[in-house]
């Protein structure tokens, strides 16, 4: 690589490690008051869970010498690399301590915190890698299944991940009966706007440098991010309720629907596509959030909504619209004449729910009977801030202790 490409994707690093925080601030405005310290832990808990987990072991595992399922141990630890060498393993950490931050959004605001932490470390090292090994460097990439940059590691693993760990954890005290009501839609908005600057390097960074690619992948990053939010106001715009009501949590949980979805078509689409890709996810993803109350999941922040939904949409449009003028491999989906991508698009899919929800479910009930998932019932109530961490996010202002139940 030279000095540009490098510098690139160092860049783009940095910008990924970013969205973390930003999670944590999106999250931590969508939740009730007396939680919004431990959801933002439950996120940079992960950046240092994670960093640990993919030096020691997880890199090795997703990228190192082995066969199409899982890599060996000749990595451990990162030994044998240097320089430029250790580029790959720090990009793909910062996708590492992202993931469970955004499964911990479907488990808020009533899991222990000490259970979080050997959750995340057990899902760190033995689900991600093995997503990441099948879909980047074994035999879903092998088999022709294509993931630009994490629909299917990150996305789609994440939303099934958040399925099973929250049908283990139970719903909170009042689901579906009590509105949890976000306690601050401006923390919420600061997040959203920190979560798209950081996708345009969690994206632009699978360029591989600084080119012509890059270029695409960044433009199509954020006309997907806008024809997302334009889509969801749509979906609220012709929802049945008078007079129609157009949310700001809608505008932004629209935007990141639709970066959702671009992720893993980003490098094989044009613009014209992503704009296609964005609305959709939007709209559709606007409807899908609903369904938890159909079903009985206390998917307490929209994870299966957003991400799973969001991740399956942009993977099977992969499918359709790979334009072979994109990108340098000249992959073409159905609509240019091969519709065997959209198939192979579609089992990957399938592959990756399937794993991701059957290993994670293991986890958590493994993690429950040894230790328990479940935070007391009077500590939910109190509010996980004060029970489990003794801090308070607010102790002056406007936000009084009747409000943070709201």
């Amino acid at each position: 690589m030279d000095t540009g490409d490098v510098v690139w994707v160092m860049i783009c690093t940095a910008m990924a490690l970013f969205m973390t925080p930003g999670l944590a601030l999106f999250y931590g405005g969508m939740v009730r008051a007396k939680n919004v310290l431990n959801i933002m832990m439950m996120s940079f808990s992960s950046i240092a869970v994670g960093t640990v987990a993919w030096l020691v072991i997880g890199h090795s595992l997703a990228f190192g010498p082995g066969g199409g399922i899982i890599g060996g141990w000749e990595w451990f630890g990162l030994r044998g690399l240097s320089g430029e060498e250790l580029l790959n393993p720090l990009l793909h950490m910062m996708f590492v301590v992202i993931t469970p931050p955004v499964i911990s959004g479907a488990l808020a605001e009533r899991m222990k915190f000490s259970a979080w932490m050997v959750f995340t470390a057990l899902w760190m090292v033995l689900v991600y890698p093995m997503a990441a090994r099948w879909s980047w460097a074994g035999w879903l990439e092998e088999f022709g299944a294509i993931d630009f940059a994490g629909g299917l590691v990150v996305h789609v693993n994440a939303g099934a991940a958040a399925l099973a760990a929250l049908l283990v954890l139970g719903p909170r005290i009042g689901f579906p009966r009590t509105p949890f009501r976000p306690h601050s839609l401006p923390l919420t908005a600061i997040g959203a706007g920190i979560l798209w600057f950081g996708w345009f390097g969690f994206n632009g960074a699978a360029a591989g440098g600084a080119n012509e690619l890059a270029v695409n992948v960044v433009v199509s990053t954020q006309v997907a991010g806008a024809t997302g939010l334009l889509g969801w106001l749509l979906g609220e715009l012709l929802d049945r309720r008078t007079p129609p009501q157009m949310t700001l949590l809608g505008a932004v949980s629209g935007a990141i629907a639709g970066m959702v979805a671009i992720t893993p078509a980003a490098g094989y689409v044009g613009p014209g596509a992503a704009a296609l890709f964005g609305l959709a996810a939007g709209y559709v993803c606007c409807k899908a959030v609903h369904l938890k109350f159909r079903f009985g999941w206390d998917d307490a922040l929209d994870v299966i909504g957003l991400h799973l939904v969001g991740g399956l949409l942009g993977t099977l449009a992969l499918g359709l619209f790979a334009d072979p003028a994109i990108h340098p491999s000249g992959v073409e989906g159905l609509f240019y004449g091969n519709p065997g991508l959209l198939w192979k698009q579609s089992a990957a899919a399938a592959v990756m729910m399937v794993f991701s929800f059957a290993a994670t479910w293991l986890i958590a009930k493994a993690v429950d009977m040894a230790i328990g998932l479940r935070a007391a019932a009077g500590d939910e109530v109190a509010g996980l801030d004060v029970s489990l961490h003794e801090e308070r996010g607010y102790v002056w202002g406007t936000i009084t202790a009747e409000q943070s139940d709201q």
